[in-house]
C-alpha cells in the first residue's frame, strides 16, 4: 500500500498535481476493488499496481492539466467503463458533481460498489447509451464539462459529447498520438454540432513516457435537436 501511494504522489507531482494522503487512500481502495472485480468481469487488462497507478489513475488525471472546472461544476464521463477518467478525477476533485455513463450493467454495478465504498457524494450513475441519454431533459445541455477516454474516433465522440454540454461548456477527449489524424476529419462535426477546437495539449506520462493528447473543445453554439442520431449511427456514419 505504501509503495502504491508513494508512486501515485510522485507521478502526480511530476505533472504538477498534488494528491493528499486521503486521496491516495481512496486510490488504493479503488485499485483493490478493481483487481477483485476484474477476476469476475474483465474490467481491465492492466492489473499490475504500477500500470494501474500510471496508465489508469494518473492518465485520467491529466485532463485537469488542460482545463480546471469551477468549484461544484457538473461533469459527465461518457463511456466510463471501469470508471476512467471520471472516478480518478472525482477522487482528486470531490466538489465536482459527476455523472458516469456506461451501457454495460455489470460495469455500472462495479461503479456503484466503488462509489459506495469510497463514500462519494454528488455521484450519479447512468446505465445506457450516450445517444439515448443525451436526449433526456435531465442530461441534455446541462453539463459544464464532458470527458471521454478511449471510446471512439473524435468525430464520433463529438456527437456523443456536445449535446450534453451547456453553452460555454467544455469537452476533453483523452486520446493518443493518432488523434492528429482524426482532427482534420472532425471539422465538419465541430461546425454542425456547435463546437470549437481550443487546444491540443501533449502530455508524457511519468515513468512510462507514454504520449497522450488532450483535446479541448468549447461549445460555442447550440447543438441541433436532431443530434445525437440513433444508437450506432454516429459510429457507422460519422459527421
Amino acid at each position: 500500500m505504501h509503495e502504491f501511494k508513494r508512486l501515485l504522489r510522485d507521478a502526480a507531482g511530476a505533472l504538477g498535481l498534488s494528491l493528499t494522503e486521503a486521496m491516495c487512500e481512496r486510490f488504493f481502495l479503488y485499485y483493490r476493488l478493481l483487481i477483485e472485480w476484474n477476476e469476475k468481469f474483465n474490467l481491465t487488462s492492466l492489473v499490475e499496481p504500477r500500470d494501474v497507478a500510471i496508465k489508469h489513475f494518473i492518465d485520467s488525471l491529466t485532463c485537469l492539466l488542460v482545463h480546471s472546472p469551477a468549484y461544484g461544476a457538473r461533469v459527465v464521463d461518457i463511456g466510463t467503463g471501469a470508471g476512467f477518467p471520471g472516478l480518478p478525477v472525482k477522487i482528486a476533485r470531490g466538489d465536482l458533481h459527476f455523472t458516469l455513463i456506461e451501457s454495460t450493467g455489470k460495469k455500472v454495478a462495479f461503479l456503484r460498489h466503488v462509489a459506495g465504498a469510497l463514500g462519494m457524494a454528488y455521484m450519479d450513475l447512468a446505465c445506457g447509451r450516450a445517444e439515448v441519454l443525451a436526449r433526456h431533459d435531465r442530461y441534455r445541455a446541462s453539463f459544464d464539462l464532458a470527458l471521454a477516454r478511449a471510446v471512439a474516433p473524435l468525430p464520433v465522440l463529438l456527437e456523443y459529447a456536445l449535446p450534453f454540454l451547456k453553452m460555454g461548456g467544455h469537452f476533453i477527449a483523452l486520446k493518443g498520438p493518432a488523434v492528429q489524424e482524426e482532427l482534420p476529419a472532425s471539422s465538419n462535426a465541430l461546425n454542425v454540432l456547435g463546437g470549437n477546437l481550443k487546444v491540443v495539449k501533449t502530455i508524457f506520462l511519468p515513468l512510462t513516457g507514454d504520449e497522450r493528447k488532450l483535446v479541448l473543445i468549447e461549445k460555442t453554439e447550440p447543438t441541433p435537436e436532431k443530434f445525437p442520431r440513433r444508437p450506432g449511427i454516429p459510429q457507422r456514419r460519422p459527421l
